[in-house]
């Protein structure tokens, strides 16, 4: 077994981004989160991420509270910068942004919209991997972008020496086994951006998550990967077993829509405000969130 030591493992958290009334981003809630994950034990922290409403921040608010997240954190948990983008330019413009900060990584999605070939893929991360010495984690979610980069595609950029990790949410398990096969690197990190199937994800070879529930759910998601991480799959699976309600029901509406009402509902913000096009939580979908909450023991 390989000593080399992986960038991103455990429970990483795709951080929401509090906001008033107002949908000015809150910055007294914004420490609170991060000192609550710093406290449960997260392995890192992903901000200005899908989940962080990066498509309705703008190029210096995103900028700016990553910024901020690594002032608050000061060394504390690794800060992950969402900097993706469709076009290769705006995510090159991003990353630099972050170029004299102490950013832990930049989780770049793959461009949505536009779709372009795998050969575009490749030369889109590449371009990007190239204009920095960041580390770069790749992020696959077919689901929301429409765009779908192959096995053989992340073997390629893996080569790239500060393309370091894969967030892949396709959910689809036997593409990892199929990934870990490929790719011949130790220090190269996969993981899991499907919170339900994560620690199967971990058995199969993969090293972590990020993860939307561990937003609400931080200590109980840091100790189910640490277990699984050490092999201890039976306890591992208890606690999923406890957390399965709140990973499918997080996603009845849009992400982050849900996990905002339920950051507010468990006292973690002060307001579950969403910027247009998002909106607040449905009263049906918030009766099935809460009922998760039960069902996991939060409230």
């Amino acid at each position: 077994m390989s000593n080399i030591k992986k960038r991103f493992t455990g429970s990483i958290v795709a951080l929401i981004t509090p906001m008033n009334e107002k949908g000015e981003i809150d910055h007294k809630c914004l420490k609170n989160l991060i000192e609550y994950h710093i406290n449960s034990g997260t392995s890192g922290i992903v901000v200005g991420g899908t989940t962080g409403e990066s498509a309705t921040l703008n190029h210096k608010e995103n900028i700016d509270i990553v910024l901020e997240a690594i002032d608050l954190a000061n060394g504390r948990i690794d800060i992950i910068a969402g900097t993706g983008s469709n076009s290769t330019a705006e995510a090159i413009s991003l990353t630099a942004g972050l170029k004299n900060s102490s950013v832990a990584g930049c989780l770049t999605v793959t461009p949505y919209y536009n779709k372009p070939p795998q050969e575009g893929l490749y030369q889109h991360f590449k371009a990007i991997a190239e204009s920095t010495d960041i580390p770069q984690i790749l992020y696959n979610v077919p689901g929301r972008t429409a765009c779908d980069m192959s096995a053989e595609t992340v073997a390629r950029l893996s080569k790239i020496p500060n393309i370091v990790s894969l967030k892949d949410a396709t959910g689809n398990l036997s593409r990892l086994t199929e990934m870990t096969h490929m790719i011949d690197r130790p220090d190269f990190s996969f993981l899991s951006g499907d919170d339900a199937s994560g620690v199967d994800f971990i058995r199969l070879g993969g090293d972590g998550t990020i993860s939307v529930t561990a937003n609400i759910a931080a200590a109980q998601m840091s100790k189910m990967y640490a277990l699984a991480l050490e092999g201890k799959f039976d306890e591992a699976y208890q606690i999923n077993e406890i957390l399965l309600p709140l990973h499918k029901n997080l996603f009845a509406e849009s992400n982050p829509i849900p996990v905002k009402w339920a950051a507010k509902k468990l006292n973690l913000i002060a307001n579950d405000f969403l910027r247009l096009p998002l909106v607040q939580l449905s009263d049906k979908a918030q009766l099935i969130v809460h009922q998760a909450l039960v069902n996991a023991k939060l409230i």
